[in-house]
């Protein structure tokens, strides 16, 4: 069911203010510089704690989220969730106290060397056991990079293995786990999270369901298509963009908007990350109104995360305009998703 907020015209949308359930916000000049840019469009999100060196202390996650909010303009009303790097050694007492204080609103699972600052990873989720049912007693999600990382395997398949190797037998064991499988990207994790409990749910960026795998090559090496996952099939992309528009509660909002320096996605051994947070929701929004599903955003944008997560919806709303707008070829220094192009949607000024 639709919230109250929901409101649409021939020429806008109105919906409750919608959070972002996974980005990167990075550090330092960066954190300052793109910060401003999730906290214009989303009431809260979920930070990725992939720093350098990573967010795996109860004062690390503290400590990170005062520099948020001091990089975003006084009077800014945005609530960073704070999340913990796990790696082989992460403590389940530290791990539970983080949660139960209000520090950390989830644990995310790198697995080594998956993505950009995942050394630190976890090298076998077997060695984190005891974690994970510290986890699932408390009630606490696992957030989870979908990808294995075994060399033998092409890095097409890297998620549909992930789920067949990992997320199978991982859901078996621990049954009550509340887990999101992040930025998914192929049809096999759909029909898994579909069929799963409803302790099971994913995110859905929207360069996953803009791009297949030909725009990484079309014209050339195409570096500002470049994340990880990897963009794939055609057919892995309508899957997902299926289940974005589905209205199933088990799908939400997660950009997965990771910045990288021009230099640094442009170079012989260019960063993986796509930069969307400044007109993430006029993308998603342009998928659905091409679905036919305008009247589903409100839920997948603003309350599925919220009741997953066991949160109370935002009580703002956000107004969309249906007017084009011109995405420019940077913002705050990096190039941003769909630079050049035109987009059918905008946000209202407030």
């Amino acid at each position: 069911m639709a919230s109250e907020p929901h409101t649409l015209t021939s020429r806008t949308l109105t919906i409750r203010r919608p959070d972002d359930w996974h980005v990167h916000l990075r550090d330092g000049a960066m954190l300052h510089a793109v910060a401003p840019r999730t906290a214009a469009q989303f009431a809260r999100a979920i930070v990725m704690p992939n720093l350098s060196p990573p967010v795996t202390r109860v004062e690390h996650a503290i400590a990170y989220r005062k520099r948020i909010m001091a990089a975003l303009p006084e009077g800014t009303a945005f609530t960073p969730l704070m999340t913990c790097y796990l790696t082989d050694d992460s403590d389940p007492a530290e791990i539970v106290r983080g949660f139960r204080e209000g520090v950390w609103a989830a644990c995310k699972l790198y697995p080594a060397n998956a993505t950009t600052n995942s050394a630190h990873g976890v090298s076998d989720p077997a060695r984190i056991r005891p974690v994970l049912e510290a986890m699932q007693r408390a009630g606490m999600p696992l957030l989870i990079h979908g990808e294995v990382t075994d060399p033998a395997i092409d890095i097409f398949d890297r998620e549909a293995v992930f789920v067949d190797r990992v997320l199978t037998p991982l859901v078996r064991d621990l049954p009550a786990l509340k887990i999101v499988m992040e930025h998914i990207t192929t049809a096999q994790a759909v029909d898994f999270v579909a069929a799963a409990g409803t302790q099971v749910a994913a995110t859905i960026t929207p360069q996953h369901l803009h791009l297949n795998r030909n725009a990484l090559f079309a014209g050339g090496l195409r570096p500002h298509a470049y994340c990880l996952p990897v963009v794939k099939r055609e057919t892995h992309r309508m899957a997902v963009r299926a289940a974005a528009v589905s209205g199933s509660p088990k799908f939400f909002l997660g950009t997965d908007s990771a910045p990288h320096t021009p230099g640094a996605k442009e170079s012989a051994c260019g960063c993986a990350g796509i930069f969307n947070a400044p007109f993430a929701l006029e993308s998603y929004l342009q998928v659905f109104e091409a679905e036919g599903a305008l009247d589903r955003f409100e839920e997948f944008a603003s309350e599925h995360g919220a009741r997953f997560y066991g949160l109370p919806l935002n009580a703002g709303t956000v107004t969309l305009v249906r007017d084009t707008v011109r995405v420019p070829g940077h913002v705050a220094g990096v190039v941003p998703f769909h630079a050049g192009e035109m987009l059918a949607w905008r946000v209202a000024a407030t």
